[in-house]
């Protein structure tokens, strides 16, 4: 099987394109492959298919062998990977996902090659039983879930994908590993969430740090940099558009006041290209 190592920010992917559908072990792929010692390494395993609805579309399995509905990291690879191999000619393209079905593409290339994409990343889901939550209210702001005699307060935002987005005072000296995967699997949440802790600095800027469902610990998260900013909104914390700052770097988030809808700006880059037996 041909591949190639992609990431967005540090959330590192193998991209493969070519099949016209998902293979019958893509489990087991994402399993042995994504493994960081015993296989190529990655937090997913991303397949570039045929499309009916858009240009192409976009499966993301994670490291655990679970199918995500989105993921912003790896749309922005998707689309560099099209362009930058001549699937896809122009600046504008559309990726169909599980979870947010056709997405519109604007691409920033620079010398034959994409640098910069930004993603329609649709509607953000507010409704707590859509999402899904257990708490029946639209939206969810500031609701108190207790893990381990700890009490935080979240907000629920769904960009395809569910997410909880959780304050706290450094979120640089936050114990990630200790309470994001207690977070994921709670009762509250039925399908697992991933989980966000937050750190506002001014109505700009936020620090970001993610457990992500199915992957733990990611160095970045796109539809969580989304959840944050539209979370930060709500909450008053920062304006409708600020820098969301991850452990792999910074996106560009704006929630359009007109249309509702979320737009992320950011890079992609190759590692390499390789062949697997798969």
């Amino acid at each position: 099987m041909e591949f190639t190592k992609m990431h967005g920010l540090g959330n590192d992917f193998i991209v493969v394109a070519g099949e016209q559908a998902l293979p019958d072990n893509a489990a087991e792929l994402a399993i042995r492959l994504c493994h960081r010692f015993f296989g190529i390494g990655a937090d997913g395993l991303v397949y570039i298919l045929p499309s009916e609805k858009a240009d192409f579309r976009m499966r993301i399995i994670n490291s655990d062998g679970s199918e995500a509905e989105q993921c912003g990291n790896a749309i922005r690879c998707v689309a560099k990977y099209v362009h930058d191999n001549g699937l896809a000619s122009g600046t504008k393209l559309t990726i169909e996902t599980l979870g947010a079905g056709v997405q519109p593409v604007v691409l920033q290339v620079e010398d034959g090659q994409v640098a910069q994409v930004t993603v329609d990343m649709g509607r953000p889901i507010l409704n707590g039983l859509d999402v899904p939550t257990t708490i029946d209210a639209n939206p969810v702001i500031g609701h108190s879930v207790e893990v381990d005699g700890r009490e935080f307060k979240f907000t629920a935002v769904s960009m395809g994908n569910p997410h909880c987005v959780i304050y706290v005072d450094d979120v640089a000296g936050f114990d990630l590993a200790a309470w994001g995967p207690k977070l994921e699997t709670h009762p509250l949440f039925p399908r697992k969430i991933n989980v966000e802790f937050a750190t506002v600095h001014s109505r700009g800027q936020v620090d970001m740090r993610v457990w992500e469902r199915g992957a733990g610990p990611t160095l970045a998260c796109g539809t969580g940099a989304c959840a944050t900013l539209v979370s930060s909104a709500l909450n008053g914390l920062t304006d409708r558009e600020a820098t969301i700052s991850l452990a792999g770097g910074d996106l560009r988030i704006r929630w359009d006041e007109t249309s509702d809808r979320v737009y992320m700006t950011g890079p992609a880059a190759v590692v390499y290209a390789g062949t697997v037996d798969a």
